[in-house]
């Protein structure tokens, strides 16, 4: 495990609140980045998007984000340790998401806050990091009001070209603490593929060709699964599309 030690840098203070359920065990190490900007046409985050870094270390990763050669960043960055980095204000625009889209959202960077996980892709996370993460998402899901059903995957929004935070990532340790969403619906159903694209994209996944679709979302919902659609993968569709439908009619680009 790598160890990263803080850069010292001037940032000015957030115009975000602090809040009350800040977990006092938290601490964040500011790094500032110069990889951001403005949130386009005045939007503020409404979604979480959590990635892996895919680096050999938490040092080699922190040094990627903040290096302007690369042109990427994110908000956070959680090493293996628990150790938390601010690389972006929230009220900027962490260049984090790239092409992609959930519900009607394009403009996933303006729309989200960015969070990395110090990982390779290949071993499981660690428990501090986990808990560092959950005490983080706890913090951002209370000051921006954003339901746990807004807290998704980089391979959630874009299937066709990422796969980060991988099957080993603990979605379902999350969503029994209202950080994200899971299903656990047994109740198979009769194995059809326009209608499970379909329930997904009501979930909020883009339109995507079924052979990237289904290996995306068994990624977080059925990760030691494989072979063809069947009709656990149909239930499980059903079951997001119908407790946690996208409103796309309140969601702009």
């Amino acid at each position: 495990m790598a160890t990263v030690s803080p850069v010292a840098g001037t940032r000015r203070p957030s115009v975000w609140p602090p809040s009350a359920k800040m977990p006092s065990e938290l601490v964040i190490e500011e790094h500032p980045s110069p990889n951001s900007g403005a949130r386009r046409d005045g939007a503020r985050p409404d979604l979480v998007v959590i990635h892996y870094t895919a680096m050999a270390t938490a040092k080699a990763a922190l040094e990627r984000l903040c290096s302007p050669e690369f042109e990427v960043s994110a908000h956070y960055l959680i090493c293996e340790q628990g150790q938390v980095f601010r690389l972006v204000d929230e009220e900027m625009r962490a260049w984090h998401a790239g092409a992609g889209q959930w519900g009607e959202v394009t403009d996933v960077n303006s729309r989200s806050i960015g969070i990395e996980l110090a990982n390779t892709g290949a071993t499981p996370f660690a428990a501090a990091q986990m808990d560092a993460l959950e005490a983080l998402l706890t913090d951002i899901l209370a000051r921006h009001a954003i339901p746990p059903e807004r807290v998704i995957g980089h391979s959630d929004m874009a299937p066709l070209r990422k796969i980060d935070p991988g099957p080993r990532f603990d979605w379902k340790r999350l969503a029994l603490q209202d950080l994200s969403v899971f299903s656990t619906n047994l109740e198979g159903i009769e194995p059809n593929e326009v209608r499970f694209v379909q329930d997904l994209q009501a979930f909020g996944y883009p339109e995507t060709p079924l052979e990237a679709l289904l290996p995306a979302f068994r990624s977080r919902f059925r990760p030691l699964h494989h072979g063809p659609l069947d009709g656990r993968d149909m239930a499980l569709a059903h079951d997001l599309a119908t407790r946690f439908p996208v409103d796309r009619d309140d969601l702009t680009a």
